[in-house]
């Protein structure tokens, strides 16, 4: 069960991966929104990369201080201030993933236990993983459906 659930984050069987759905995305295009669609690619890469950290930094961190909701969850533009960023935070997230895989395949941490600091007998390590897998495929689904829109999908070998 724990090495699946390390693969569930970054598999690709049976939807597109966060890898994938972050590749080779033009500079040009990583700020833009298109009609009906609220976010550009830069928004749903850095809600992706702080979203997951927050849960990472909730599972391992007993002085852990919750975030206010949506303002530290969302950049404050739709375009990257740099391509350094979009690189940065592209290799955050990938760290971060890595780390919750490591978390997973942990043989010490009892999934099935409350985090220690959770408020809630529900805020477990299983879930903490859960959310994150659920959390990340919603959105690169996301990021999915804007590249198509953008004419970027699939993207380019």
């Amino acid at each position: 069960m724990r090495e699946h659930l390390a693969r569930s984050l970054d598999w690709g069987e049976a939807h597109a991966d966060f890898d994938k759905a972050v590749a080779g995305l033009a500079p040009e295009l990583r700020g833009r929104r298109v009609h009906g669609l609220p976010h550009s690619a830069w928004e749903i890469l850095e809600h992706l990369r702080l979203a997951q950290h927050d849960i990472l930094d909730f599972a391992r961190n007993p002085k852990y201080e919750e975030l206010k909701w949506p303002d530290d969850y969302w950049p404050r533009s739709p375009e990257p201030p740099s391509a350094k960023a979009w690189d940065d935070s592209v290799a955050a997230f990938k760290r971060d993933r890595e780390a919750v895989k490591t978390l997973a395949t942990d043989k010490t941490v009892d999934l099935a236990a409350r985090i220690p600091h959770g408020e809630k007998a529900s805020q477990t390590y299983m879930r903490a993983v859960l959310l994150v897998i659920d959390h990340n495929a919603y959105h690169v689904g996301e990021l999915v459906l804007l590249r198509r829109l953008l004419g970027a999908w699939p993207p380019k070998k």
